[in-house]
């Protein structure tokens, strides 16, 4: 009982992290072209 909890955490766990990170990595993307291109025209 308690692994498979365990194991229902451990999936639950892996998935929030990638839902979590997968927005600072676009938001980074996004400001680091914002930043060049202000760059660029500057």
């Amino acid at each position: 009982m308690l692994r498979a909890i365990a194991d229902v955490f451990r999936a639950v766990g892996g998935a929030v992290a990638t839902v979590v990170t997968l927005p600072f990595r676009i938001v980074a993307r996004i400001f680091g072209g914002a930043s060049d291109t202000a760059h660029g025209h500057h």
